[in-house]
């Protein structure tokens, strides 16, 4: 859950390096989040209202942990328009997203993996 909540307190931030665990963990507390919420959308009959809410109030965070992901990668964040491709950019994202991150210092920051822990 912390993994979750720390994306959330960089809001906006676009810039820096994100772990892989990071960046995955993230992403499988908003899916089961966005479960949710479109279960209670659909109990209580407002779908997709909350839906709708909660998903444009994480897109913000989502976009920043996926562009923070991308420069520990050592790529640029517009890397994430290669999405755009029907099947294959997806799947090329996703193999980016999933990389191992450069050990040394690069262009977006120190290696996450080597900063104190707090």
């Amino acid at each position: 859950m912390n993994w979750y909540l720390d994306v959330l307190k960089k809001y906006a931030v676009f810039s820096g390096r994100a772990r892989r665990k990071e960046f995955w963990m993230y992403t499988l507390f908003n899916f089961i989040a966005l479960v949710v919420v479109s279960i209670i959308d659909s109990v209580i009959g407002t779908s997709p209202l909350l839906y709708s809410v909660y998903a444009l109030a994480v897109f913000l965070p989502g976009l920043g942990v996926a562009i923070r992901r991308l420069h520990d990668t050592g790529r640029s964040g517009w890397w994430l328009l290669i999405s755009i491709i029907p099947l294959v950019g997806l799947i090329i994202l996703i193999v980016f997203l999933a990389s191992d991150g450069e050990q040394q210092q690069n262009a977006h920051g120190p290696n996450p993996k080597l900063a104190p822990a707090y």
